[in-house]
């Protein structure tokens, strides 16, 4: 890749445009699980949606353990993009679709033991599991067109195309909701009718994804087998996917840790605490928008070899960033109590939910820099720093969590994972200094 200085500008307005479609599209994706629950739920089954319930968090697990087929290829799209190398940029592609494929049919290979080990670590009852079964046996199948929508997607976001990002996701979604809808109200299928939706939806976001991705190809020129099957470029690949990989899982890690110590403390204490998380995650939904800008622009500046667009870009995202968390934060401390009687009937739910208010609605703006740094890391591909600032935060989380539950409870719970955001962000920024003289060694910095 050459090593010329590429000069671009940012803006607030070239910011936006990527935040705000992507913001959107993120939205979009909670509206299926709604609508799946509501129609399963027409049927007065409880069982049946329990099934969904359960099926929706496996493959809630294995999907976003593979995210790193979306993260990696905007982050190495977006810098070969920055660099003008047209073949490498459609070689990024390639490479990853390879990779989706290739882990799509594996999970397929083994996706007996996948429910199997899935339904024994859950646990249900017996009617649950068989309503599980059949929900993961079918949706299952979607496996490799899902990951290979990633890709697309991630290849859409690493040229900056987030319209086109958006259109995709609200295809996939548009299609998922309406084929739930008909096939399980209209046709009378059940929980089946709810996985093949799903299924009916990648295969057709996959195929209007490869039309995209196509279209914006020259088609006479595509890369060589030489060039997408290049040593160093792969084992790149290989290196930046099974970073962000190990920290994907290391989040994962800390989310099911805070709800199993929530559960140890009863269940009321159990429930509150999910209803409250649910502000953390419409939180992130707004966060992640930015994060993706922050994505696309670092990765760009680093491609672009220009110091000064990748200076203004994280200062621009930040601060656009802790707007966006600062003000979600005092609307959920505001409206909390009326969105937490808004969830829940329960007296005694909404009355514990209301003692630990205050922890759930910082977390958006405490989040903020871990987002948004997020965002600069996987775009520049400084993955070894992500994955092991990530797993120090852990530690530190686990740590916390050791000393302050035994002298203030639940709200030490609360405190650890606050810690664990905020840390998250500092320690990317902290490394963020040598990395970019590392990345721009002859730039000085900009003022």
């Amino acid at each position: 890749m050459t090593s010329s200085v590429r000069p671009f500008h940012v803006t607030h307005r070239g910011v936006l445009a990527i935040a705000v479609p992507m913001t959107l599209a993120y939205m979009s994706t909670p509206l299926v699980g709604v609508v799946d629950t509501g129609v399963v739920g027409q049927l007065g089954d409880a069982a049946l949606i329990g099934g969904i319930a359960v099926g929706a968090v496996i493959f809630d697990i294995v999907f976003t353990t593979m995210n790193f087929l979306r993260a990696g290829t905007t982050g190495l799209t977006a810098q070969a993009h920055g660099a003008q190398h047209r073949a490498e940029v459609d070689a990024a592609f390639f490479r990853a679709m390879i990779v989706a494929v290739v882990v799509g049919l594996l999970i397929l290979l083994l996706r007996d033991a996948i429910r199997d080990v899935a339904l024994w670590l859950i646990g249900s009852s017996e009617v649950v599991r068989d309503a599980t079964a059949t929900y993961y046996d079918i949706r299952v199948l979607a496996t490799p067109f899902a990951l290979g929508n990633y890709v697309v997607l991630g290849w859409l976001i690493g040229l900056g195309r987030a319209g086109s990002a958006l259109v995709l996701q609200t295809v996939l979604n548009g299609a998922n909701i309406g084929l739930s809808i008909l096939f399980v109200l209209h046709f009378d299928y059940g929980v089946a009718g709810v996985a093949w939706a799903s299924f009916a939806a990648e295969m057709l976001a996959v195929v209007l994804g490869f039309v995209m991705v196509l279209r914006s190809m020259d088609v006479r020129a595509f890369p060589d087998r030489a060039l997408i099957f290049e040593r160093s470029a792969l084992l790149k690949m290989i290196a930046v996917n099974r970073d962000i990989m190990i920290r994907s899982f290391a989040l994962l890690l800390a989310f099911a840790f805070f709800t199993s110590q929530s559960a140890r403390y009863g269940d009321l204490v159990l429930a509150a605490n999910q209803v409250l998380m649910t502000l953390f995650f419409v939180g992130a939904f707004f966060l992640d928008g930015m994060a993706t800008a922050a994505e696309q622009l670092a990765g760009k500046s680093i491609g672009a070899r220009y110091r000064p667009a990748f200076e203004r870009s994280l200062k621009l995202t930040v601060t656009w960033g802790f707007g966006i968390g600062a003000t979600a934060s005092l609307v959920f401390w505001l409206a909390g109590p009326m969105i937490i009687d808004a969830m829940t009937t329960n007296h005694e739910v909404r009355e514990t939910a209301r003692l630990y208010l205050v922890f759930a609605a910082l977390t958006p703006v405490i989040g903020t820099l871990a987002f948004q740094m997020d965002g600069v890391f996987i775009g520049a591909t400084w993955s070894v720093d992500m994955r092991n600032m990530m797993l120090l935060s852990l530690a530190l989380y686990l740590i916390a969590w050791w000393a302050l539950t035994p002298v203030i409870g639940v709200s030490g719970l609360w405190v650890a994972f606050l810690l664990f955001l905020g840390l998250r962000g500092v320690t990317l920024l902290w490394r963020t200094r040598a990395r970019v003289r590392l990345a721009f060694p002859a730039q000085p910095a900009t003022r």
